[in-house]
């Protein structure tokens, strides 16, 4: 199978780089200039659990692969929620190709709209992803732990696409769950990202420094709580103890707990914009929808969006 790898960041990149070592015909697409030029004079440095490599992964430029007439037989979407739009807009002519399938594994809630202008639900894919990845600097990554991802198809057409890639996914490794309600599984990503990532960007600690605070609980099932109700009025099944599990978990010092989530990468590290309006900014524009309050998520969005500022993020 040949795998393009469409935002090929810190997520993007192990991705890349484990599919690559499986043996598949793996290219990267990037708009990040410095990241793309370091990948290309350096290869991609990677700390792959404590284990320092160097991958020779080809690199490109959006308009490179656009014009060069590249083709693939799936096209894996790992870009930062904001940055979605722009990079199938700048790929068109590659995902809307009809035997080009997508796999959409971001972040956040409601990504498939952005897809949908970009490519029909017959050659989409979605879900997310439990792995953890952290970005160093330009072409530099941090790999740690394990993880899995779980996704569907859009579509009864895409199904038999989607079960090459768990086929696929094995053997990189990369622990594929194919979903039976996909829908469900990207509302637990998101409880995570919704209070973990938001938590540990604003009070500037670790997964497990802020799941072990006493006092982020109640701000933890307040978040639960609003992300239930809105699953209610949107039809989709939410397990409100199940995500009180994921929280703690996540919290484990033996596990993930020492992780620093992509956000606080994100905008502490590398001052970059976050995918807030696609977490707890969605729930809040689905409370105003369906007439639910939602002030939890409501101030967690702002106060991103105020750091965001006093970082003068870009």
């Amino acid at each position: 199978m040949k795998i393009a790898v469409a935002g090929a960041g810190a997520m993007g990149g192990r991705f890349g780089y484990m599919l690559s070592e499986a043996g598949f015909d793996v290219t990267l697409i990037d708009q990040w200039k410095p990241h793309v030029e370091a990948i290309r004079e350096r290869g991609f440095e990677i700390s792959y659990n404590g284990q320092d490599v160097v991958a020779k992964i080809p690199i490109f430029f959006p308009e490179e692969a656009v014009s060069k007439g590249m083709e693939f037989d799936l096209v894996i979407l790992l870009t930062k929620s904001m940055q979605l739009d722009g990079m199938l807009a700048a790929i068109k002519p590659i995902v809307t190709n009809p035997k080009t399938f997508n796999i959409c594994l971001l972040n956040g809630i409601g990504h498939e709209r952005v897809v949908e202008k970009y490519v029909a639900k017959t050659n989409s894919i979605l879900g997310n992803t439990l792995f953890t990845a952290g970005l160093v600097g330009p072409g530099k990554i941090k790999l740690q732990n394990t993880g899995t991802v779980e996704f569907s198809e859009l579509h009864p057409n895409a199904k038999d696409m989607a079960l090459k890639v768990v086929e696929v996914f094995k053997k990189a490794e990369l622990n594929p769950i194919y979903s039976d309600d996909v829908f469900c599984t990207i509302y637990k990503k998101a409880i995570l990202n919704a209070t973990m990532n938001s938590l540990c960007t604003i009070l500037d600690g670790n997964m497990h420094c802020v799941g072990t605070s006493p006092s982020a609980w109640p701000l933890f099932e307040g978040v639960v709580n609003e992300f239930a109700a809105i699953a209610a009025a949107e039809g989709i099944k939410f397990d409100k103890e199940e995500a009180i599990t994921g929280i703690k978990k996540a919290s484990d010092i033996n596990g993930i707990g020492v992780h620093y989530p992509s956000m606080y990468q994100d905008l502490i590290n590398q001052k970059r914009l976050t995918e807030a309006d696609c977490i707890t900014g969605y729930i809040s524009e689905m409370g105003k929808k369906h007439g639910i309050a939602t002030p939890y998520c409501d101030i967690l969005t702002s106060m991103i969006h105020s750091k965001e500022e006093l970082l003068k993020a870009e």
